[in-house]
């Protein structure tokens, strides 16, 4: 099978994933962020099975010699926590805390046309092609 054709079905399968679980719903994300109201625990049930799936197939895949459909793995190389890294992970937090988006439920929520989402799509492009240009400088 061709690796595009391989790829569009997994996204298909995770887009489904997140629509089934609720997880392009923002309000579902919103209520799990919110501990002092009432807390929506639906998220962390979805991050567990999540994990429960992970682990085990990314401890497979280490024991290969190489993806299924790759010449090689593309690990990172760099493992020391920075400025840049705490910025991102902040500016993450805040944008996912304000929207109650993540990208990848988010690029799956545009098709059930939701106004909000593709204001949030628009920022996170927006955001992406900021930091490309400021770090051509």
């Amino acid at each position: 099978m061709a690796p595009i054709l391989t790829s569009l079905l997994i996204g298909a399968l995770f887009g489904a994933g997140l629509a089934i679980s609720g997880m392009m719903n923002p309000a579902k994300v919103l209520g799990f962020l919110d501990f002092a109201g009432d807390w929506d625990p639906t998220l962390a049930f979805v991050m567990g099975g999540a994990l429960l799936v992970s682990v085990p197939g990314f401890a497979l895949a280490r024991k290969r010699p190489k993806p299924a459909l790759e010449t090689g793995f593309q690990m990172p190389t760099r493992r020391d926590i920075d400025g840049r890294l705490i910025g991102g992970a902040a500016v993450f937090g805040v944008g996912w805390g304000l929207s109650g988006f993540c990208p990848g439920p988010a690029l799956s929520a545009m098709a059930t046309g939701v106004p909000g989402v593709y204001v949030f799509v628009a920022a996170m492009v927006a955001g992406m092609a900021a930091y490309r240009f400021l770090l051509s400088r």
